[in-house]
C-alpha cells in the first residue's frame, strides 16, 4: 500500500509522515484547477507550516502566499516567498512586530487585513511613525461572521478611506466563506454565487469610483473550485496541499491525494476486544468528537473508544490476531491543527523515509 514504510522500526511513534510526490500531486492538481495560472493561487500555509512545502511551491511558479500567523509569515519569507499575505487584522503587538518583520525582509510585499477605520488609521500612523508602508485589504465578511466588514453601506466608505492613507497600499479585497461547506458541488456552487453577487456589486462600485481594478482574494479549500471558476478571481486553498478525511470524504469534486499520515504502534490489549495505541490527543486534532478524529488505513472493524493525552483506545474484530507493537496508519479528520501538534515530519518517497522536516511555524513566535 502506498503508505506502509519499507522499514517502520526507523520511525518512533506516535509521528507525522508526508508523501513528498502526494504533495507535488497535490501542488498540480490545484494548479489544474485554474488551467496552469499560478498567479491566480495564494495558498494558505497554515497547514502544512513548513518551510521546504513552500518551496515546492514556489518551484511550481506559485509566487503569493496567505498566512494566519506573523511566524508563518516569517517562515514564508524565509523560504523565498515575495508576496505574503497575514489573513489576519493586526492589532497590540502585532503592530509593531509585523512592521519589524517588514522591515527586515524588504525584498517581500507584506499585506495584512483590516475591516474598520479605527484600526485602518492606527496601522497608518505607526507605518509613519516607523517610515514604512504596508498592503492592506479589507476584510469582507460576505457570510461567515467570524472577522470582517459586512457588505453594507459604510464599506465602500471605508474603501475611500484606505485608499487615501499614505503609509498604506490599498491592494484590494479578502473575502473568506469557510461557512460553505455543502456537500453537493452544485449546491455549493449555488451557495457560493449567491453569497458572491454583493462582491461583484461591491467591485463595480469601487470601478465607478476611478479607483484601480482591486485584487479579490477569496475562499478556501471547500469553495476552491467554485472560485476557480471565476474569471480574474485569487483563489486560496490550503488543506488541499495535504488533504485529511475530513475534506476528503466531503469533497468529492476535489481530487486531492491524501498526503499527510500518521504513524502509530499498538502498545497494550488490555482487555479482551480492546486494543490500546499510542495516539493520544496530543498527536491528532482532537476539536472533533471521538469518532471524528482519526480513521486508519490498515485496521478494519473497529471503534475509537476514548482518547487521553498519550493513548488512543479501540475496539477491534480481530482481536486475537492484533500484536502489541504492531505499526498502524491513520489519517487524521482535521490535518491543519494535526500538523502544528508535531516537531516535524518524516519525509516519505518510494516507502522510504528521505528526509526530516521541521514544521517551524507551529510556533507562535519564531524571531520577531
Amino acid at each position: 500500500m502506498w503508505y506502509q514504510l519499507h522499514s517502520p522500526d526507523s520511525v518512533d511513534s506516535p509521528s507525522l509522515l508526508v508523501y513528498k510526490e502526494r504533495v507535488a500531486d497535490n501542488i498540480q492538481t490545484m494548479q489544474n484547477f485554474v488551467n496552469g495560472q499560478a498567479d491566480r493561487l495564494v495558498p494558505h500555509v497554515k497547514t502544512h507550516k513548513m518551510k521546504e512545502v513552500v518551496q515546492m511551491q514556489l518551484a511550481a511558479g506559485i509566487n503569493k502566499f496567505k498566512c494566519a500567523t506573523i511566524a508563518e509569515a516569517e517562515m514564508l519569507a524565509e523560504a523565498g516567498a515575495p508576496w505574503v499575505l497575514l489573513a489576519y487584522q493586526l492589532v497590540g503587538p502585532k503592530v509593531d512586530r509585523y512592521l519589524a518583520l517588514a522591515k527586515h525582509y524588504p525584498q517581500v510585499q507584506f499585506g495584512s487585513l483590516v475591516d474598520n477605520d479605527a484600526t485602518a488609521h492606527y496601522l497608518n500612523n505607526r507605518c509613519g511613525e516607523t517610515g514604512s508602508t504596508l498592503g492592506v485589504f479589507i476584510d469582507v465578511n460576505n457570510g461567515m461572521d467570524r472577522s470582517g466588514h459586512p457588505i453594507n453601506g459604510q464599506l465602500l466608505p471605508l474603501y475611500q478611506t484606505l485608499s487615501k492613507l499614505p503609509n498604506l497600499r490599498l491592494q484590494g479585497l479578502h473575502v473568506y466563506d469557510g461557512h460553505i461547506r455543502n456537500e453537493d458541488f452544485a449546491e455549493r456552487t449555488k451557495a457560493s454565487d449567491a453569497a458572491f453577487e454583493k462582491v461583484y456589486e461591491l467591485r463595480e462600485h469601487i470601478r465607478n469610483l476611478g479607483q484601480p481594478e482591486p485584487m479579490i482574494i477569496a475562499g478556501g479549500s471547500p469553495t476552491f473550485t467554485v472560485h476557480a471558476q471565476r474569471e480574474g478571481i485569487y483563489c486560496s486553498p490550503g488543506t488541499c496541499l495535504l488533504w485529511d478525511w475530513g475534506y476528503g470524504d466531503r469533497f468529492q469534486d476535489q481530487p486531492f491525494s491524501h498526503a499527510a499520515v500518521l504513524l502509530t504502534r499498538v502498545i497494550s490489549k488490555p482487555a479482551p476486544g480492546i486494543i490500546t495505541t499510542d495516539l493520544g490527543h496530543k498527536a491528532v486534532a482532537a476539536e472533533n468528537p471521538i469518532d471524528l478524529r482519526f480513521r486508519f488505513l490498515n485496521l478494519e472493524g473497529y471503534q475509537v473508544m476514548s482518547q487521553s493525552e498519550e493513548h488512543g483506545v479501540v475496539q477491534v474484530s480481530n482481536w486475537d490476531n492484533i500484536q502489541v507493537g504492531q505499526v498502524l496508519y491513520a489519517i487524521p479528520y482535521h490535518i491543519c491543527p494535526t500538523v502544528a501538534l508535531h516537531d516535524s515530519a518524516f519525509i516519505i518517497e518510494n516507502g522510504e523515509v528521505v528526509d526530516k522536516w521541521r514544521v517551524v511555524a507551529r510556533n507562535r513566535t519564531l524571531t520577531f
